[in-house]
């Protein structure tokens, strides 16, 4: 099954926890990373703090959806991640965008997640992964990226996605 999680961080070293998160993320059980996006700078959206740093990872899972979210919340623990409050600045974010073509809307867990189509930072990695990707519900992103396009976003690498 392939899975899209998207990676954020605007606390410490952001840049290098991303490429920890990444590792991580190929260490998983029954998983490996297949691609990553490049690095992007994003403002805070309905928040204060500092820029953070963005991307998406495309995974080959045999995890559920729920084991996979479980996953993520360990390796976001282990770098440091709190929660004091909705929205707060953090250390790591790790947010289970997609797994395949599965609508699941839990207590515990949404996907594919509810923010996802008015998100640039999500957007613009994953449109750079998959240009014709396909949101499950909604049907192509690239229109909700362009109506997100007014959302300041800048790529920081110079590398192609890999």
């Amino acid at each position: 099954m392939r899975a899209w999680v998207g990676l954020g961080a605007n606390l410490g070293d952001a840049s290098a926890t991303l490429a920890a998160a990444f590792a991580a993320l190929d260490t998983l059980p029954r998983t490996r990373l297949l691609r990553r996006s490049s690095i992007w700078r994003s403002a805070p959206v309905d928040a204060a703090g500092p820029d953070f740093r963005n991307a998406v990872a495309e995974l080959e899972t045999g995890l559920e959806p729920p084991e996979l979210l479980a996953a993520l919340h360990t390796i976001e623990a282990g770098h440091g991640r709190e929660r004091p409050y909705r929205n707060a600045p953090r250390t790591l974010d790790l947010d289970l965008l997609f797994h395949g073509t599965q609508v699941i809307d839990t207590p515990g867990l949404v996907v594919p997640h509810p923010r996802a189509h008015l998100r640039a930072f999500v957007l613009r990695p994953l449109l750079e992964l998959e240009p014709g990707f396909e949101h499950p519900l909604l049907g192509a992103l690239s229109p909700w990226a362009e109506a997100a396009a007014d959302q300041a976003i800048e790529r920081l690498d110079d590398q192609e996605p890999r």
